[in-house]
C-alpha cells in the first residue's frame, strides 16, 4: 500500500503531525521533493522536533526513512539535523536512506539565492536556502548529484543507496509506504501561484518522479488543509484578513515559519483553493488541522467562490484581484482540544466541517485539534 500525503494550500498545513501519526503503522516514509527550505514540526510528549530534510517518520523506530531523488540536499543542514536527532536520542542507524540520484545544494547556490532575492524587482519571498538555484542547475544538467558528491565527501556514505530500487522492492514485498512532500499544492512550480511558488512539483505527480515509484503503484492520496488559510512570503492570498484580525489568528495558531520564523499571513478557509488542490492531486480524503485555533471566534467565514470567476485562475493578476464570496457560519466558542469523537464536537464545529465537505466534494476523515498525536478525531 502506497499513500501520498499532500498539502492543499500554501504549505504549513500540519503535514508533519499527520505523517508522524500515520507512520506509526508504516514500514517506509519517503520525502520526495524540496529541500531545507521547508520545516515539518512534530510534537511528541514534551519534545518538539523540526525536520527539514529527514522524513517525519523518523521518530518511529520501526520505520525506514528515505530521502528521494527529487530532494535537493544541503549537506551541512543534513549534518545538523542528524546531530540534533542524535542528541534527542533518536537512532537512525539502518533506518535512513539517501538517494544517490538526489542533487546537492552548494554554498554557491545559497549565495546566489540570497543575491537574487535582494536584487529582484519582484520579490518572491524565498528562504534564501539555495533551493531555486540548485533546481536550476539540475534542469540545466550541470548539477552535482549525491553519487558525484560522495567521491570527495564521505559524511553520508552509510546512508546512500539506490532508493528507487529499494522502494520498488518494498512494494513487491507488500510494505506500507507513505510519501510526503514539502510545501503545498499552491506552491507547485507548474500548478501553483506562479511566479510566487517553489522550484519543484509539490503536487502528487512529484511523488512519482521524486521517488522512482511509478504512478500506477500509488494507491491513495491524502490531502491536508488547515481549518483556515495561511501563507508565508509574497503572492496573492484572496481571503487574507485585515491586520488586527490576522494578527489575532496568527498569535492563537502560533503561525510562524518552522524554518525561518517568519510570521505567516492568515485568512479565512478558501474552498476554491482546496477544491482546486483536490482536483490536481486526485485527493481521496482530507485531513483538517488546527480546528481548535478557531474555538474563540463567534462567527467564522468560509470562502465559497470568487465573484465573476468560475475557476481558480492561472493569471496571477486575476487572482490578486479576486473578490471572495463568503458565507458566515456560527462559531462554537468552546474548547475542542480534548474532543476525540466527531459526534462530541460542538454542533457548529460539526457543521463547519460538513460544509467544507460539501463545497470541496471530498470526505474529511481526520480532524486535528492540537499538536499532540492523540489530539486527533477520526470521522467516519
Amino acid at each position: 500500500m502506497v499513500k501520498v500525503i499532500i498539502g492543499c494550500q500554501w504549505g504549513d498545513e500540519g503535514k508533519g503531525k499527520v505523517v508522524d501519526l500515520m507512520s506509526q503503522d508504516a514500514d517506509v516514509v519517503v520525502r520526495v521533493q524540496g529541500g531545507a527550505n521547508a520545516g515539518h514540526t512534530i510534537v511528541a510528549g514534551d519534545q518538539k522536533f523540526v525536520l527539514h530534510l529527514i522524513p517525519s517518520g523518523i521518530l518511529n523506530p520501526k520505520t525506514v526513512c528515505v530521502i528521494g531523488n527529487g530532494v535537493v540536499i544541503d549537506p551541512d543542514a543534513l549534518s545538523e539535523e542528524l546531530e540534533l536527532l542524535k542528541k534527542l536520542g533518536v537512532d537512525v542507524t539502518g533506518r535512513l536512506l539517501i538517494s544517490n540520484r538526489a542533487h546537492i545544494v552548494t554554498v554557491e547556490h545559497k549565495q546566489q539565492d540570497q543575491k537574487n532575492e535582494q536584487s529582484a524587482s519582484r520579490k518572491i519571498g524565498t528562504t534564501g536556502r539555495g533551493i531555486g538555484p540548485a533546481y536550476r542547475d539540475k534542469v540545466s544538467r550541470v548539477g552535482v548529484r549525491v553519487v558525484d558528491f560522495m567521491k570527495k565527501d564521505h559524511r553520508f556514505d552509510a546512508f546512500i543507496a539506490d532508493t528507487g530500487a529499494y522502494l520498488n522492492q518494498a512494494i513487491r514485498d507488500k510494505k506500507k509506504i507513505i510519501m510526503e512532500g514539502a510545501q503545498g499544492a499552491l506552491l507547485d512550480v507548474d500548478h501553483g501561484t506562479y511566479p510566487y511558488v517553489t522550484s519543484s512539483n509539490t503536487t502528487a505527480g512529484g511523488a512519482s518522479t521524486g521517488s522512482g515509484i511509478g504512478p500506477t503503484k500509488i494507491d491513495h492520496v491524502i490531502g491536508i488543509a488547515k481549518a483556515y488559510t495561511t501563507r508565508v512570503g509574497e503572492g496573492p492570498l484572496p481571503t487574507e484578513l485585515p491586520e488586527a484580525e490576522g494578527n489575532a489568528l496568527r498569535e492563537k495558531g502560533h503561525e510562524f515559519g518552522a524554518t525561518t520564523g517568519r510570521p505567516r499571513r492568515c485568512g479565512w478557509f478558501d474552498a476554491v483553493v482546496v477544491r482546486y488542490a483536490c482536483d490536481i492531486n486526485g485527493i481521496d480524503e482530507l485531513v483538517i488541522t488546527k480546528l481548535d485555533v478557531l474555538d474563540y471566534l463567534p462567527v467564522i467565514k468560509i470562502c465559497v467562490g470568487y465573484k465573476d470567476q468560475k475557476y481558480f485562475p492561472a493569471d496571477i493578476d486575476m487572482l490578486a484581484a479576486a473578490e471572495p464570496v463568503y458565507e458566515d457560519l456560527p462559531g462554537w466558542q468552546t474548547s475542542t482540544t480534548s474532543v476525540r469523537r466527531f459526534e462530541d464536537l460542538p454542533a457548529a464545529a460539526q457543521a463547519y466541517i460538513q460544509r467544507m465537505e460539501t463545497l470541496i466534494g471530498v470526505p474529511v476523515k481526520l480532524i486535528s485539534v492540537g499538536a499532540e498525536r492523540n489530539q486527533t478525531i477520526e470521522k467516519n
